[in-house]
């Protein structure tokens, strides 16, 4: 009776096994990922649901929409492997990425390739890189980067371990694809690929695909399995079939066979129908002259009611039908009578809706187009105004901003309807606006852009209008070759009908597919085309806004967003962008009162308040920080990265077990986002649980190999358990692989290592080679000055802090050591100033404390040094009660400070204590060139501290832990 009513009967005859399940996909489908959500939808109807390829698509979409949103990902600890540098650039607001993503990841239509041909494919090459390091920067996992830029090969894979789980309970598995005239050319490529290809893994051999269209199969995709494919023709009855198939229904009269021959043209279906109207009429069908209106008449001469007839003819014009639609349609007498209407032999079901056989809609419209043209249009605009109605309905909760209507399926499915719609009541009138709806419709996706193609062939088709039906074949056609971001709106620009704000947003839409391939300038001069036909446009000004940020053209990139939001106030994303222009700039407060206002508009953006709270972070405001990412996870209990960023600021202020337990629950949903990991191995380590902390950075490399910074994470762990030869290892491997830096992170922290050890000269190679790498980097530059000072070089030493001290931020660390320095080269009261900017920040901390009071001392105020001295002693007491090197140093320090004191009992006691402990070999050296400090500074300490280095120096002759 016609393709599909035969694999609707094969799947009926399937499902009255108990052990079969099947799947039915049509036109509804416009790629892969669409078409293995449905086939998750059907089975899962049946009590077999595809839990992993649910949870997979899910996860696909929650990264997809952290990609695309303005948040950009938290930054690694300050002083971990990987930190941004000052003014560095990070992921860019949502417009950039659902460009790169719609563009780079085109592989999520099978057969459209990456962008070529517009630009040049080196230049691909790099914007894919820029996407994938983009989002790298905001996803952090190496598998979610791939997820986001290749969801096909991501979820495939997945699709068909769950799909051979089902076929495992079941005896055979059947998926039915209907219209696959249609659906093909999207979807090819990509079944192949299921059934012989080797990509995604292998079908179960009991899963069965049948394909059903009015084409052959593409020889050119499937042309070396075609031997492995079963065709079942079907062509028009013979005139013997028909005539047996009209006797089984009692039509055997001549004049009616006849008639029903030529009103049929023996296919299929029309023989079958026009039978069953013919046997329950008395008549001869004598003086029947149109086909297509005896054909309708065939149809329902069965049914006597004229209310129903009515509604029968009208419900054709819908592309489809729920109950609403109906009663939108219909008159209201008949406004009852969607029930009737679903058990119409040509009227089939699908998914709670309903449609019309091709054939029969295409006779009822042809009908009522050719009987009443005025009456056809006032119908069309009739329905256009209901889905307009429901789509404004729509708009009053999405909000003003078109990006979100058009992100929302339900708003895009009536503004389909409606222009369909709208082109059937008056295709030249309305051809303008479809146009321009369908450039919006080429900036959602490539299936998006697909729909609005085929609206236009199928009003072209109904209303027998070519110029539609060419602009439909003509977008369809772009839409599936290479380069297909950009060649749309180009051939949409050509279009005369497009009107001047047309031509703007198709201009503003090639931009950001332009931007998303790193082809920065051109994006630039299509934003600038797009302004020149619309002046003010919010939208182009804040894509050129985004351009600019990427080129670190700053002033330039707040001077378009502050335009933008003259023009549009409201604009979160203006907003939004503006304010991470301003963060990047290091303007904190101004990037905060911009995301207020952004989260003025939707106070329920978790997405906002985390970005507000990771601004706080950067301003070193954490307890607001942590709120507005508490106030994200509130509305997100599940929002991971929000988890993540809260740990991370809890990690900030010293609250090591928070961060722990928040980083915990992150992973517990996302178990493979190695950031989190790492950051929980660093909140570990800063808790001294150093054997959790290396089986975190562990994992992490297990997970992405190519981690570098857990590498050096873990090696700065292996170097704070004292497990140097591991850290330096580990170092060492993160040098030989880091080629875009050289491994200057690596460097430095290899230099610490061979400086802890006391392998001065190895360090300095390494501190020198880090320097070389980034002459800014005051760590490196403070911690050559401190292996400079080891070797006695204070000149050395002092240039080196006051240098690193020249580029700040200002750190104590760097002060003390200077400090140091002067006290070696005899400029007393330069180091006492030092002293006190260094006591000041840290009032608390006994070397502080110490290396004032010994300043005190050389400038001859030994009373005031003697009780800072004392001091001292009691504090490094008190840290002398932690575990492990933390306990030992303190213990060291105390030890150095009664020596400096010239309190030898105390000192011997001390010294006692620390040997007591089975201290480590690096806390002996660092207790003998103490003295050594000590005994150049302060000569009248030497015969004191003599008895002392030679017991340390003989425990160390004699080996210890």
């Amino acid at each position: 009776m016609g393709k599909s009513t035969l694999v609707r009967q094969w799947q009926t005859t399937a499902r009255e096994q108990a052990s079969v399940v099947t799947a039915f996909l049509d036109d509804d489908v416009h790629d892969a990922i669409e078409a293995m959500e449905a086939v998750s939808a059907r089975l899962g109807q049946q009590g077999h649901p595809l839990k992993k390829f649910d949870k997979q698509l899910a996860l696909y979409r929650q990264r997809r929409h952290q990609a695309e949103s303005a948040t950009p990902a938290p930054a690694p600890v300050p002083g971990e492997p990987g930190a941004a540098e000052p003014g560095q650039g990070v992921a860019s607001p949502s417009s950039v990425l659902a460009a790169q993503v719609g563009l780079v990841g085109l592989g999520m239509l099978p057969g459209v390739g990456a962008f070529t041909g517009a630009v040049d494919p080196q230049q691909v090459a790099m914007g894919a890189d820029r996407v994938r390091s983009m989002l790298t920067m905001r996803l952090r996992s190496h598998e979610d980067v791939q997820l986001v830029m290749h969801p096909v090969a991501g979820l495939t894979p997945v699709f068909l371990d769950d799909l051979a789980e089902v076929s495992e309970r079941c005896e055979r598995v059947v998926l039915f694809f209907d219209v696959y005239e249609r659906t093909g050319p999207v979807l090819d490529a990509w079944l192949h690929g299921v059934v012989f290809g080797e990509e995604y893994g292998s079908l179960p051999v009991n899963v069965q695909l049948v394909l059903s269209g009015q084409l052959r199969l593409d020889p050119q995709v499937w042309g070396n399995r075609l031997g492995y494919v079963t065709e079942v023709h079907l062509d028009v009855f013979s005139e013997e079939e028909a005539r047996t198939l009209l006797a089984t229904h009692g039509v055997t009269d001549g004049p009616s066979v006849e008639l029903v021959l030529r009103l049929s043209g023996r296919l299929p279906l029309l023989v079958d129908m026009l039978a069953r109207s013919e046997s329950s009429d008395s008549g001869t069908g004598d003086g029947i002259a149109d086909p297509s209106e005896t054909a309708v008449e065939r149809f329902l001469r069965w049914e006597p009611d004229t209310a129903r007839r009515e509604a029968a003819l009208v419900c054709a014009l819908p592309l489809q039908l729920d109950e609403d639609v109906y009663r939108a349609a219909v008159p209201d007498e008949a406004a009852a009578g969607y029930a009737w209407l679903r058990g119409l032999a040509f009227v089939g079901a699908q998914a709670g809706r309903c449609r019309y056989h091709d054939v029969v809609r295409a006779a009822m419209l042809r009908l009522q187009r050719t009987r009443s043209p005025a009456r056809w249009q006032r119908a069309h605009t009739r329905l256009a105004d209901v889905f307009e109605q429901w789509r404004l309905e729509a708009e009053a909760d999405l909000g003003p901003d078109s990006d979100e209507c058009w992100g929302d399926g339900a708003w895009r499915e009536h503004r389909l309807n409606e222009t369909y719609h709208r082109l059937c009541a008056n295709p030249r009138a309305a051809l303008p606006d479809a146009l321009f709806q369908t450039v919006h419709a080429t900036g959602v996706d490539v299936a998006t852009q697909r729909r609005w193609s085929q609206v236009f062939v199928q009003a072209g088709n109904d209303t027998e209008t070519p110029a539609l039906t060419s602009w439909g074949n003509r977008l369809e056609a772009a839409g599936e070759q290479e380069g297909a971001g950009d060649a749309v709106p180009t051939m949409l620009l050509s279009a005369p009908e497009l009107d001047s704000r047309g031509r703007a947003l198709a201009y503003a839409v090639r931009a950001s597919r332009r931007r998303a391939s790193g082809a920065y300038e051109d994006a630039l001069a299509d934003y600038t085309a797009a302004l020149a036909l619309a002046p003010g446009d919010a939208r182009a000004l804040t894509g050129r806004a985004v351009a600019y940020r990427l080129m670190n053209r700053y002033e330039e990139a707040l001077a378009d967003c502050t335009s933008a939001i003259e023009a549009a106030p409201r604009s979160d994303r203006a907003l939004a962008t503006r304010g991470e222009v301003y963060r990047l700039l290091g303007r904190h407060e101004e990037a905060l009162e911009d995301f207020a206002r952004a989260l003025d508009i939707d106070p329920q953006d978790a997405w906002g308040h985390a970005h507000r709270g990771q601004t706080y972070e950067a301003a070193g405001r954490y307890e607001e920080a942590a709120a507005c990412f508490t106030r994200a996870i509130e509305i997100l209990p599940d929002y991971a990265w929000a988890l993540g960023c809260r740990g991370y600021t809890y990690q900030c202020m010293g609250r090591h077990a928070d961060a722990i337990v928040d980083f915990t629950r992150s992973l517990e949903i996302d178990p493979e986002e190695t950031w989190t990991i790492g950051m929980r191995g660093a909140a570990y380590r800063s808790d001294a649980r150093y054997e959790e902390a290396l089986a975190d950075f562990t994992h992490a490399l297990e997970i992405e190999p190519h981690r570098e910074w857990a590498r050096v994470g873990r090696g700065l762990t292996f170097k704070l358990a004292e497990r140097y030869d591991e850290a330096l290892a580990d170092y060492t491997r993160a040098i030989e692989v880091d080629r875009e830096s050289d491994g200057q992170v690596a460097h430095a922290l290899r230099g610490e290592v061979y400086r802890e050890l006391g392998r001065y000269e190895e360090a300095l190679t390494d501190f020198d080679r880090a320097v070389a790498l980034d002459p800014e980097d005051a760590w490196s530059i403070a911690s050559r000055a401190q292996a400079h000072l080891a070797l006695g070089r204070p000149e050395e030493a002092l240039a080196g802090c006051s240098r690193a001290l020249e580029i700040g931020p200002r750190s104590d660390w760097m002060v003390y050591g200077r400090a140091q320095a002067l006290l070696l080269l005899g400029r007393h009261d330069e180091a006492l100033a030092d002293c006190v900017t260094v006591l000041a920040i840290d009032p608390d901390d006994g070397w502080n404390v110490s290396l004032y009071a010994v300043a005190l001392r050389l400038t001859g105020d030994e009373q005031a040094a003697g009780e800072q001295l004392r001091r001292a002693a009691e504090l490094f007491g008190a840290a002398a009660a932690r575990p492990g090197r933390r306990g030992a140093l303190a213990c060291e320090s105390q030890f150095i400070a009664h020596c400096a004191a010239d309190d030898w009992e105390a000192a011997s006691a001390a010294l006692d204590a620390l040997l007591g402990l089975e201290p480590s070999a690096s806390v002996i050296r660092e207790a003998l060139e103490d003295l050594s400090f000590l005994r150049e500074i302060l000569p009248a300490v030497a015969e004191g501290v003599a008895p002392f280095e030679q017991r340390l120096r003989e425990t160390r002759r004699q080996g210890c832990s």
